[in-house]
């Protein structure tokens, strides 16, 4: 039987100049708990990553002692270093955007790739807590750029008080009322977030680079472990039905999902006229996709839902999925997958 290859997701880092992006990344490289990661980025000199001896040089692309990939481009190559990356061994592409870089732009090019192996991953969107109103004032579109974000952190806000964080949190809510807000520190991010966690597989096939001195500019420890994120909780929670599921109010649940939650993944069962089929939904901020498959001959149809957000409540979460289970004596008709049709690529 020929298996799918499984679609790699392609997460967006922006932010302008000094706002933390390449801190951020550094973070997930060094905790990356056995994920393979594809990094891009526009400028290696932007990068504090001397030891690869290739800054500055376009269209690169460096196997890391981690299992990780690394490469520069121009903007006007991305897809094409992409669809590289694409063939290689990797659970996420990370493409942190010059400072300077339209992130609308950015986004349309992975919502309109034609390379069957990647999907849209989200638009992350850091903020300098600490230079804020300086960077609005030389960069109007930064509202803009905040609106269409999937994911908003705030960066950098150690030592600022109290008062200092509600009133930057409410601002930047007010351009995006959405997308989740994470407070915190020197680019600390939980990788969870953004991507699953994978196994450690060893080092990657094909040309390798001894890089163990890679990312070593920890004047800071920048483990996850033990750190809380300042006002942020990070939470996955878990919805499992042996019922089916109503199609209409899982899309509207999905197309109007509680405060908080970033990603949804996970396989749904619609017991609905002439509808037999598998069908996988992945959310990234509003971005809905619903894939299909055939259940596996012997297993039970049950719908698996796991939902990753910061400052979720679990108790509303479930209680509007358990809203979206069909009840006794009810039969949705085949019209009711029409809000699923719309989401749903074919392979």
């Amino acid at each position: 039987m020929c298996v799918a290859k499984r679609q790699i997701p392609v997460v967006l880092v922006g932010g302008f100049l000094g706002a933390g992006k390449t801190t951020m990344l550094n973070h997930l490289l060094r905790n990356n708990r056995g994920i393979r990661i594809g990094v891009i980025v526009n400028d290696f000199g932007a990068v504090n990553i001397d030891s690869m001896m290739v800054a500055g040089q376009v269209d690169s692309m460096m196997s890391l002692s981690n299992g990780c990939l690394c490469c520069a481009v121009d903007v006007s190559d991305m897809d094409e270093m992409i669809d590289r990356l694409a063939d290689s061994d990797l659970d996420v592409i990370v493409v942190e955007a010059s400072g300077l870089a339209e992130p609308r732009n950015m986004v349309r090019l992975i919502l309109g790739t034609k390379n069957p192996n990647v999907t849209y991953g989200g638009l992350v969107m850091l903020v300098d807590g600490t230079q804020f109103e300086e960077a609005a004032e030389r960069h109007p579109e930064l509202a803009q750029h905040i609106g269409i974000a999937d994911l908003v952190v705030l960066n950098k806000t150690d030592g600022l008080s109290e008062d200092r964080l509600e009133i930057l949190g409410k601002t930047l809510r007010s351009f995006n009322d959405r997308a989740p807000v994470v407070y915190t520190e020197h680019g600390r991010i939980d990788p969870a977030i953004l991507f699953d966690q994978g196994e450690d597989r060893g080092p990657a096939a094909g040309e390798q680079l001894t890089l163990d001195q890679l990312m070593l500019d920890q004047d800071h420890d920048d483990s996850c472990d033990g750190h809380e994120h300042l006002h942020s909780s990070y939470r996955a929670v878990d919805f499992d039905s042996t019922r089916p599921i109503h199609p209409r109010r899982l899309v509207s649940f999905l197309e109007d999902r509680p405060a908080g939650l970033y990603r949804i993944k996970g396989y749904v069962h619609f017991d609905v006229p002439g509808q037999t089929r598998k069908f996988e939904v992945q959310t990234v901020g509003p971005h809905i996709r619903f894939s299909t498959s055939r259940w596996e001959p012997g297993h039970d149809r049950v719908t698996q839902l796991v939902l990753i957000g910061v400052d979720v409540d679990t108790d509303e979460v479930l209680a509007r999925l358990e809203e979206c289970v069909v009840g006794d004596g009810e039969e949705p008709g085949s019209d009711t997958m029409l809000g699923v049709h719309r989401y749903t690529v074919t392979a």
